[in-house]
């Protein structure tokens, strides 16, 4: 298995690179780098910018206006846009919601749906999670009751969504909803896209302990939703939301990020006078090697997929070691701050300024992504759970 890259996608690297350095706002890249706050514009921005070019939906088909790019091109175009300081593609759109409406849409959805997803317009939600249903994904309880009126026929949602990430953004939410009690749990849930502009929709904060408003509690009361907006087959969800967890779980791994936090963390060792501690460099150096074998992993995956064998069904192998990562090289940046990664004033941090210690806008804000990356092991399907998985389809256990 050859795992290096070809003189042609290495070309491919470099145009994407010249690309991104003309085209990615300084003061975006400046954000991402130092780990400070993104706004709602800053994230639409990026989107925006990607549309304009038909990069947005970078992991598309051609016949859905995507690049038409295989594995490895997708691949190269996530690391560089991630060493590069660009902000994350928020993936509810284009990398989850967009493949499960081209794979199970009608026609008329996918002409109603995918442009505003391309470009950058339409800003997407989740709605999975429940209260009491997060891992035990086919137990929602969420009903959407189906009916015909004078109006139409449409269904009629209520119940409760929990831990919407950024939901106060969005302009509609894709949403697994229960359309029937009768038989196993999978088999009464189906796929339904909902416009959060509706009537009896209602968005409440989740704040966080870093203070931040990242997640959300998301309430349906009587919301009519037209039965036009149900993907694919009624009581057929579980499917296509099988379909999206792939992607999902392969985005957590978020191998590209990892390897641009790596360089940050020995740039905030240096900077703290923690870099000559013989122990501390002993442990970045076995997260080096753990984000190498990662990147090893999401390269035979590319590889089997490029030569046209089976793919490697290791979604939830590679979402268990990306976030036991993530959270790593959190707890290493904060011990290499020590006490300057604590003080957590975002107006100060945004004015280049955090404490009294000099140069320790370096720092910021670490322990909001400390804080904020002890999700990681829980959503998109616990690892426990994943373990289970893993251990059941690829041991055969």
């Amino acid at each position: 298995m050859d795992l290096n890259f070809t003189p042609e996608e290495l070309d491919f690297r470099q145009e994407i690179r010249a690309w991104v350095a003309a085209n990615l706002p300084a003061d975006l890249s400046h954000k991402v780098h130092n780990a400070l706050r993104l706004s709602r514009e800053d994230m639409q921005r990026w989107a925006k910018i990607l549309g304009a070019k038909g990069w947005l939906g970078y992991g598309w088909p051609k016949q859905f206006g995507g690049p038409g790019w295989n594995a490895v091109q997708k691949h190269l175009f996530e690391e560089e846009c991630a060493l590069a300081g660009a902000p994350r593609i928020v993936p509810f759109g284009p990398v989850m919601v967009a493949p499960v409406i081209m794979a199970f849409g009608t026609p008329e959805q996918q002409q109603r749906f995918l442009p505003g997803i391309a470009s950058g317009e339409v800003w997407w939600s989740q709605g999975y999670s429940e209260p009491g249903s997060g891992s035990d994904l086919a137990s929602v309880k969420t009903r959407a009751i189906r009916g015909i009126d004078a109006a139409g026929d449409h269904y009629m949602v209520n119940g409760q969504k929990t831990w919407t990430t950024l939901g106060q953004f969005g302009d509609w939410i894709f949403c697994l909803v229960r359309t029937s009690t009768e038989g196993k749990p999978q088999t009464g849930i189906s796929f339904l896209l909902v416009d959060m502009k509706s009537p009896g929709v209602t968005v409440r904060p989740i704040i966080m302990l870093d203070g931040e408003h990242e997640v959300n509690e998301v309430f349906f009361d009587n919301v009519r939703v037209p039965a036009e907006n149900l993907i694919g087959e009624e009581n057929k969800g579980w499917t296509y939301a099988k379909h999206l967890l792939a992607h999902e779980r392969t985005n957590i791994a978020d191998v590209n990020r990892a390897k641009r936090e790596l360089e940050r963390l020995k740039r905030l060792a240096k900077a703290e006078g923690v870099w000559d501690d013989i122990r501390f460099r002993d442990q970045v150096a076995l997260l080096e090697v753990d984000i190498v074998a990662l990147e090893m992993m999401v390269l035979r995956v590319l590889s089997a997929e490029k030569s046209g064998k089976q793919s490697l069904d290791v979604a939830g192998l590679l979402k268990i070691r990306g976030s036991e990562i993530q959270q790593r090289y959190a707890e290493l940046m904060m011990m290499a701050a020590g006490p300057f990664a604590r003080p957590f004033i975002q107006e100060a941090m945004e004015a280049g300024w955090q404490g009294d210690h000099v140069g320790a806008a370096h720092c910021a804000p670490l322990s909001s992504t400390f804080f904020n990356l002890r999700k990681t092991t829980i959503y998109g399907g616990s690892n426990e759970v994943q373990r289970n998985i893993v251990s059941q389809t690829v041991l055969g256990a």
